[in-house]
Formats: C-alpha cells, structure tokens, sequence
C-alpha cells in the first residue's frame, strides 16, 4: 500500500498541483491528494482510478454503500469522499442560487429569523440575479446612522453588482416597517439610483414570514417622492 508521499515524483499528484496549479491535475490526480493514501493492496493511485470508475458510472446515485462496495475502501475515506462532494455541492449551489421573489430572499436568510439582535444585512446581484455574496452590515437597532449607504454600496462598487437587496429581522416578532425602516430604505433607494446599482427591495423578517417593503408599494412611493 502506497501512501501519496511514496509514490515516483513523476506520479506525485500534490507536487504537481503545487508547480502547475489544480487545473492541471486528472479527476484520479485530484481525489487521490484528498485520500492521501491508498488501502492493502492497492496505491493511492490505483484505488483513486477504482473510484474515478465508479463516479462515471453511477455519480448521481453515488452513496456510502455503493463506495464500501471498493474492495478495500474502509468506512473513513467513503465518508470523507462523500463529505467532499457535499461540501463542494453546498458552494455550487450557493454559487449559482438566482433570487426571483422575496420569499426567495426569506430563505435565503433563514438563519437570521429568530436572532435576538436585529440583523441588517445586504443580498448582492448580478445582472441575471445570481446571488453574488450575501453580508451582515450591522447589528444593534435599525437607524440611519448605522446603516450608511457607503457600508452597503463598497462591496457592490467593488464586485460591480447590478444590483441589491437589504433585509432585516425583527427580534418582537413585529412584521411591519417602521418609519425608520421607511427612511433607510429611502436612503438607499436614492443612493443606489446615483450609483446605478438598484435597490430591488427591503424586506422584514421574523421567525412567522416576512414583509416586502417592494411587494407592499413602499419602493414605489418613495421613487415618486
């Protein structure tokens, strides 16, 4: 049995990750660095191209079971394989999420819908909607002077987003927009339009559901005042 350090420095996958970057390196070159070695009987190597084998065949099926079917493959490197996978998975679609609705936004967020501290936090967009990042501007009670637009607006100048939407929770339970909630909103609206980055909508969150500054009129009105 062959650990990754024991292999031929031709066939060493890590050193060729180092010197020519991850994009040079084959699926098995790939997953063979994540296993680090290999079990009684095979290399790191060989056991890697096994399990290359068994992705093409089958991946959107792939399971522990199917993997402790590897002659060999013990239940530590199934698991961390499949670990793996989901992480990368977990990121993609992250990486991918387009925002549609508000209710999209609310799930988005739902991590913040029963936090004892109101959460201010901005959604960044491309043009086509895809969720860019995602970011806590400020903790502690909503007002104008905690939520400036320069802190909203920096990182959507810097990753050239087309466009936002800010949220917050309300800790009471409360769902409806406070005059405050109004002004802020309005704010930014006015920032944002100066900046060519549109605010797409404020919305409230609590642990019962969410309003819609958007869905409520509230945007419109302030773009006629």
């Amino acid at each position: 049995m062959k650990s990754i350090t024991q292999l031929e420095n031709i066939d060493k996958p890590r050193e060729k990750l180092i010197k020519k970057g991850a994009n040079a390196l084959k699926d098995y070159e790939l997953l063979a660095i994540l296993l680090g070695s290999g079990v009684q009987g095979k290399d790191v190597i060989k056991l890697s191209q096994e399990i290359i084998k068994l992705f093409e065949d089958d991946f959107e099926n792939l399971n522990l079971e199917k993997l402790l079917s590897i002659h060999g493959l013990g239940l530590a490197k199934a698991s961390q394989i499949l670990s793996s996978i989901e992480l990368s998975r977990r990121y993609l679609i992250k990486q991918n999420k387009k925002i549609t609705s508000a209710k999209d936004v609310y799930e988005e967020l739902k991590e913040y819908h029963n936090k004892k501290q109101e959460y201010f936090l901005a959604l960044y967009l491309d043009g086509a909607n895809h969720l860019i990042q995602t970011k806590i501007i400020t903790i502690g009670i909503l007002n104008q002077s905690l939520v400036h637009p320069r802190e909203v607006f920096s990182y959507a100048i810097e990753k050239r987003c087309a466009s936002i939407i800010v949220a917050h929770n309300h800790p009471s339970g409360i769902l409806e927009a406070s005059n405050e909630d109004i002004n802020v909103t309005k704010r930014l609206k006015e920032s944002g339009k100066i900046l060519g980055i549109e605010l797409l909508d404020h919305l409230i969150i609590t642990n019962d559901g969410f309003v819609s500054l958007k869905e409520e009129g509230v945007l419109w009105i302030i773009s006629l005042t």
